[in-house]
């Protein structure tokens, strides 16, 4: 059975994104060209409408190439279960409350059965400070945590 995977809207920006001159932004594009099509052979991707929103933001010609990236993936509804599930991210501290977006990206991830959350946000989604949090909040909700990891972290270094 396939491993589902959550892409969080960072990945999708890496993927698409011109060539960055700085050494490890051009290292994460180049792992997340790697791992894209790793992602559709060997896993079930899935994306939710937060994604999508996301990806939709900025320069319009950008969000077309990732709205076309994204084209064909799952998209994942985001559910009462989930937003209350986001608000308990927030309130007992593990997400802050100025990032209510991350805090929804894990859990619709959560809600979902997701088997990883696929970012490159080391602030407060694949933060080793606070995935303990995340983690523990997660399970006192009744939940399943995704792994949260990166590219690089998924395809073992």
């Amino acid at each position: 059975m396939e491993q589902k995977v959550y892409v969080e809207t960072s990945i999708v920006s890496y993927y698409t994104a011109k060539p960055n001159r700085d050494l490890v932004i051009a290292a994460r594009q180049e792992i997340t060209h790697e791992v894209w099509p790793i992602l559709q052979e060997k896993f079930k991707p899935f994306i939710s409408a937060l994604v999508i929103q996301e990806a939709s933001r900025g320069n319009t010609e950008a969000a077309q190439k990732r709205l076309s990236a994204m084209s064909g993936i799952p998209v994942l509804k985001i559910s009462r279960e989930a937003q209350e599930l986001a608000e308990s991210l927030i309130n007992t501290g593990a997400i802050p409350a100025e990032s209510q977006e991350d805090a929804l990206h894990i859990a619709v991830a959560s809600i979902n059965g997701m088997d990883f959350l696929l970012t490159w946000n080391f602030s407060h989604i694949n933060n080793a400070f606070k995935k303990s949090q995340i983690i523990r909040t997660i399970e006192e909700q009744g939940f399943v945590p995704p792994v949260i990891c990166s590219p690089e972290e998924l395809l073992g270094g």
